[in-house]
């Protein structure tokens, strides 16, 4: 099974500010080596030009447009002729591209929700990347959040078909290195108000605690008033090449959950794999689900207050420490690396095709049907 599978996201060739960036590169680049051809299409925003820090793929594609015009009238005939497109969450006027390609591909549709909870919390209040009224449109929904998630997305919300798709870690470039240790406790992520009181609770007032302990927050877009203590390295961005060097400078990685995810649960952040992959332990708030990533205390350690994560910075033995980090990294390379999410989505298409095939629910589209502009 050779597929042509074009992808419509948000970013893949910057990741300033953009979780997504890295998540689709690993599975990208997996799909690809399993033989299937790939075209992204990115709109060309200008804080993503200034801040690029892709390498040009050498098996997959980018390309960039600057208006939906621009994109039916170029990629038209891609679109309508390829197998699988797919179409990520918080895509600049994602709707009207979503309207548009469930109209006229004539392949499996399928829209990835990197941000789910979200997408689920805000559909009520208005989105401006997928609608209420688009979800079943899509012949698949992939959705971010496991466990009970998918289902719910079939029932409250029309899908036909629902199937999770985490994301991973890409264990190429997601691995221990060596490394001095420079900090107790460090956190890689952008900055989000709701976010926020978990970090200033999980890692800066143990540093206010510990200040003979050092530890780092590294990421984009924190606002300017924030005062940061003495012992706290702020670290404004770091490029995917510099993510390993990074956890593995740390005794243990913090990984911080937005609000909605830690309400839905089953919600793991790319960070938290990453992390995993480069040998470093991670320390991290509670949410349901989170027990089927990794096993607690053995493969990860939950904490919900300040003194727990005091306690575990002064008291953990090392041999506990790394024994807790090999667990997890053994998890990752058994059940999370971006090969075992390529095997995923190569089997959620095969059943949203075999689905179509015994009932189809959309009108067939002519093959001489000319492209039209959105």
């Amino acid at each position: 099974m050779n597929l042509n599978i074009v992808v419509i996201g948000l970013s893949v060739t910057s990741s300033w500010g953009n979780g997504h960036a890295t998540t689709y590169r690993a599975l990208i680049d997996a799909i690809a080596k399993r033989g299937h051809r790939v075209t992204f299409l990115e709109r060309d925003a200008p804080w993503y030009r200034d801040h690029r820090d892709l390498a040009k793929p050498s098996t997959w594609t980018v390309k960039l447009y600057q208006s939906l015009p621009e994109l039916a009238r170029r990629f038209g005939k891609l679109i309508r002729d390829a197998n699988l497109v797919i179409i990520g969450s918080y895509v600049p006027d994602g709707i009207a591209i979503s309207e548009w390609v469930t109209t006229h591909a004539r392949g499996i549709t399928a829209f990835y929700d990197i941000d789910t909870p979200v997408t689920l919390a805000g559909l009520d209040r208005g989105l401006g990347y997928i609608s209420g009224a688009m979800i079943p449109r899509f012949d698949l929904y992939l959705s971010f959040s496991g466990g009970p998630v998918p289902k719910m997305i079939e029932d409250d919300f029309g899908s036909p078909l629902a199937r999770v798709l985490y994301c991973s870690a890409d264990t190429s470039l997601y691995r221990p290195r060596e490394a001095q240790i420079k900090w107790s406790l460090g956190y890689l992520g952008t900055y989000s108000e709701d976010r926020q009181p978990l970090l200033e609770r999980l890692l800066l007032a143990p540093a206010g605690i510990l200040p003979d302990q050092r530890f780092a927050v590294a990421g984009s877009q924190y606002p300017e008033h924030l005062a940061w203590r003495e012992n706290v390295e702020r670290i404004e961005h770091l490029a995917p090449t510099l993510h390993a060097q990074f956890y593995s400078e740390q005794r243990f990685a913090l990984n911080a959950t937005r609000a909605d995810m830690r309400t839905l649960g089953f919600s793991p952040s790319v960070r938290l794999f990453e992390a995993a992959a480069c040998g470093t332990p991670v320390i991290s708030d509670r949410w349901p689900g989170i027990e089927t990533i990794f096993m607690p205390s053995m493969e990860i350690l939950l904490v919900s207050e300040t003194r727990e994560v005091v306690q575990i910075l002064r008291e953990m033995p090392e041999e506990r420490r790394r024994t807790i980090a090999e667990n997890a990294r053994r998890r990752i390379l058994a059940d999370h690396t971006p090969e075992h999410r390529a095997r995923q989505l190569e089997a959620h298409y095969l059943e949203a095709t075999a689905r179509r095939c015994r009932k189809s629910t959309r009108p067939s589209i002519s093959p001489q049907m000319q492209v039209t502009e959105i």
